[in-house]
């Protein structure tokens, strides 16, 4: 099957093209960097992690570029606030280094480069004067702006006319501007104290001398860029002008890769990305997630209270283009479902390293549900990157290989080493979990298991001293049910996941 995904522009389902049949480029709107990442974020960057894992899978070389917004009037505001910096650069290096951390804790694979606004002024200024030079925009006051009305398909993607569109900026901005609906690609001058004051955190006194962050020579005089001009920038010097995937939060979609589009488009009078895939919001029971509001749940608090696996299972429950609501059943439900994959994996790895897996034992049922599993896992990735389809084939594998080890006491070799193959495969190699043993289970669990398990197996062995040996099978067969096998040996009991 071929892989299909909803495109925004379009607003069908339609297969996936890419201009190269190798290689795939992906740019994803990262993040401002004015505040801790919270679990809207984690959503989006795992199943953009997963998109580039399954492209991966597929074969094409992913060219994957998510860019930090490391210069912004929210960051400017931050300046002074806790500890974080008393510049501009300071703040934002220090809330990069936490998303860093953040991304690592919840198991995402690199991308290939994360720019960083700062670092492509040159880039933004040079497509700012490539827009002039076309004529579609214009110097006013020291600012620039993008001329909408120049632009035939600007409202393409948001599907709005010009004349609907919402007037964009402040009231000088609007003031210099010639149509409401133009956007500013450069900036004069520093951040405004009133843009200060407006994200300032709640009971954080302003300064008497409000930072404005930094300025940038241009040829229009001292100034900052827009903020839509930025990705555009970026994402044509690591790419070049037409990528294939553009990911980002439906919040997004106007203005901000609208106005990507038009700018872009205008630059360089050819389609800026093929495909857009957007994130659908993620929500508290009481309303949409979001750093503005004040109201998140940050990544290091639910990785440190869930753990990395049960987060990922949580997050990928659900399309990525499909609300999602953070809940505590939701979250138990996350668990239990990890759970029965990580037990089954556990078992099926101790019974093929163990005594009695066979070569001439074969569970056709077993094998039958081994190769569902896996065309099942490929038909749903390849269905808009279906994870909830992905873990529901895993979900009916474990059930099968744990029907197959309740069986009897002689294992299908063959049978259960390709189901570890399916779980290693899509379940880490995919969905980016970890079945191995320690570091991937749920943190917390693993010590507290262990201890409680020797202490079963020190009960199971006074009864065996005892002469109670129903006891002790009693208990032997209670802790094969938990997904832990005994062995007696020579130099005592050992047990194994």
């Amino acid at each position: 099957m071929a892989l299909c995904v909803t495109d925004t522009l379009t607003g069908e389902k339609r297969p996936f093209e890419p201009r190269d049949p190798d290689e795939v480029l992906l740019y994803y709107c990262g993040l401002t960097v004015s505040d801790p990442p919270h679990l809207g974020h984690a959503r989006s960057w795992v199943h953009v992690d997963i998109m580039a894992r399954w492209l991966a899978q597929k074969g094409y070389d992913v060219r994957h570029v998510e860019n930090f917004t490391d210069v912004n009037h929210k960051i400017v505001a931050r300046i002074g606030e806790d500890d974080l910096g008393e510049n501009e650069a300071a703040v934002a290096r220090t809330y990069i280094g936490r998303t860093l951390t953040a991304m690592r804790a919840l198991n995402l694979r690199r991308a290939t480069v994360y720019p960083r606004v700062s670092e492509h002024i040159s880039e933004i200024v040079a497509l700012i004067e490539t827009l002039i030079e076309r004529g579609y925009a214009y110097e006013a006051g020291g600012s620039v702006y993008f001329d909408v009305t120049a632009f035939e398909e600007y409202g393409k993607l948001s599907n709005q006319r010009i004349d609907d569109v919402e007037a964009q900026g402040g009231p000088d901005e609007r003031a210099e501007k010639r149509h409401p609906a133009d956007f500013a690609l450069w900036k004069s001058g520093g951040v405004s104290p009133e843009e200060v004051a407006e994200h300032r955190h709640d009971g954080v006194p302003m300064p008497d001398d409000p930072p404005e962050g930094e300025t940038w020579q241009s040829p229009w005089g001292e100034g900052r860029p827009g903020w839509h001009i930025e990705c555009s920038a970026m994402s044509m010097a690591h790419l070049g002008e037409t990528i294939d995937l553009h990911v980002g939060g439906r919040d997004l979609v106007f203005p901000h890769h609208e106005n990507e589009i038009a700018q872009s488009e205008a630059a360089s009078d050819t389609e800026f990305a093929r495909y857009w895939l957007h994130a659908d919001l993620f929500e508290l029971s009481d309303g949409k997630m979001s750093s503005s509001l004040g109201n998140f749940v940050t990544v290091e608090k639910a990785v440190s209270e869930y753990g990395t696996n049960v987060l990922r299972t949580f997050l990928t429950a659900g399309a990525y283009n499909s609300t999602q609501t953070y809940s505590e059943a939701a979250i138990e439900e996350a668990e239990e479902r990890f759970s029965r994959l990580l037990r089954a994996y556990d078992r099926a790895t101790g019974a093929i390293d163990g005594p009695d897996a066979r070569t001439n034992v074969e569970d056709r049922a077993l094998g039958e549900a081994v190769t569902e599993a896996r065309e099942d896992f490929s038909a749903a990735l390849d269905d808009d990157f279906d994870t909830r389809g992905g873990q529901a084939a895993l979900l009916d594998l474990a059930g099968a290989v744990n029907r197959h080890l309740d069986a009897g006491n002689e294992y299908d070799y063959r049978g259960l080493r390709r189901a570890v193959d399916v779980f290693k495969e899509f379940g880490e190699a995919v969905l980016g979990l970890d079945f191995s043993a320690g570091g991937g289970r749920i943190e917390g669990e693993v010590s507290l298991a262990d201890d409680l398990i020797e202490l079963v197996v020190e009960s199971r062995e006074r009864a065996r001293e005892a002469g109670e040996y129903d006891r002790a099978d009693a208990l032997r067969e209670e802790l094969r049910e938990l997904g832990v096998e005994i062995e007696d040996t020579g130099e005592g009991t050992e047990y194994r996941y």
